[in-house]
């Protein structure tokens, strides 16, 4: 529908706000790889490789020096007052032994820190037990959120208003986002990259970090393999076919031909190995490619939906519509900034 094109660019202008100024919080018990995580994707200078750098700052959430879960300190340089201008404030994951009922409260400040950055439109992420402490500052009463799945039942048990899904890998109930384990961490971080600064960047800094570019939040956390590409043998090297082949039409019929199995036992190690089934798997690829031919080409969506394997662009409009929640024009003018009017055939 073309009045879609002329609605959706000024509701997005609010969905996709600016992701500039960074900052983790850090607190007694913190896991040092879920916050080395969130370093990774927003706290390296990656210009070099034409990609955008964030004003990023490790803050102290309790009085320093900060013991980690593992038992080393850390003295972080910036105090609370720093989260009063971030864009976007990140909270890793924290030890059993804060999560306890007996354990220290976090602080108000922290807490009433980051009730005003919600409230001013900035974003929150945690990653994996760190939904807990949104959970303390009531950032979760009535929202969707998720946790590591061990954690789950005790993150709904404490904060009831919350909407728990033990589920999934991350939850985007904006401007509060949640995460699973570890590796659910750096899905969550670069989906909100893709969202705010385009696909082109988030499969940059994929890239360097060398992790696959994006799984889909509503993936299952009970997976064999939590990273598709550490697959082996032959699913492994099916997945790198297909991603060459997405402008083919695929059955599960002919996928598990290839594969040299019979098409319930490739649905089940598909869904084993990559958290969903090869239908999902593979609309979610094609929407990643459709989304760089609009960021780096000036092909029409016509051609694009060609391209992607989506056949026509009335499929592809559909099923970008339900993923990504606009149009390819409305996404192009983005990320773009193009100013012609929509390129269709």
């Amino acid at each position: 529908m073309p009045w879609l094109d002329d609605i959706l660019p000024t509701r997005l202008a609010y969905l996709f706000a600016v992701l500039r100024n960074v900052a983790v919080v850090v607190v007694n018990g913190f896991l040092p790889f879920e916050f080395g995580t969130i370093c990774e994707v927003f706290g390296i200078d990656r210009s070099d490789d034409g990609l955008p750098s964030y004003d990023f700052a490790v803050v102290a959430g309790e009085p320093p020096p900060l013991r980690s879960h593992n038992d080393f300190t850390m003295e972080p340089p910036c105090g609370l007052d720093r989260l009063e201008t971030a864009d976007l404030i990140a909270l890793p994951a924290v030890g059993d032994e804060r999560l306890r009922d007996d354990a220290p409260a976090f602080p108000a400040e922290l807490l009433a820190a980051l009730r005003r950055a919600v409230g001013r439109g900035a974003r929150v992420l945690s990653v994996c037990s760190g939904a807990f402490i949104l959970g303390e500052a009531g950032l979760l009463d009535g929202r969707r959120c998720t946790t590591h799945w061990r954690s789950a039942t005790a993150l709904a048990r404490r904060y009831p208003a919350a909407k728990v899904d033990p589920d999934v890998l991350y939850v985007d109930d904006d401007p509060v986002i949640t995460s699973a384990g570890t590796a659910a961490g750096i899905d969550a971080c670069l989906y909100l990259v893709r969202k705010e600064q385009g696909a082109r960047v988030a499969n940059g800094i994929a890239r360097r970090m060398v992790v696959p570019p994006h799984r889909d939040g509503g993936q299952a956390q009970y997976v064999d393999q939590p990273v598709a590409p550490s697959c082996d043998g032959t699913l492994r090297d099916l997945l790198e076919w297909l991603r060459a082949h997405l402008d083919q039409p695929l059955t599960v019929r002919q996928l598990a031909a290839r594969a040299n199995m019979s098409e319930r036992t490739f649905a089940r190690r598909f869904v084993a190995d990559t958290g969903t089934t090869p239908q999902r798997w593979l609309i979610g690829q094609r929407i990643l490619l459709a989304q760089q031919l609009l960021e780096e080409t000036d092909e029409t969506v016509d051609a694009i939906a060609d391209r992607a394997g989506f056949g026509n662009a009335t499929a592809l409009r559909h099923h970008f519509r339900s993923w990504r929640g606009t149009t390819p024009n409305a996404y192009r003018r983005l990320f773009r900034g193009d100013p012609a009017g929509p390129l269709s055939a």
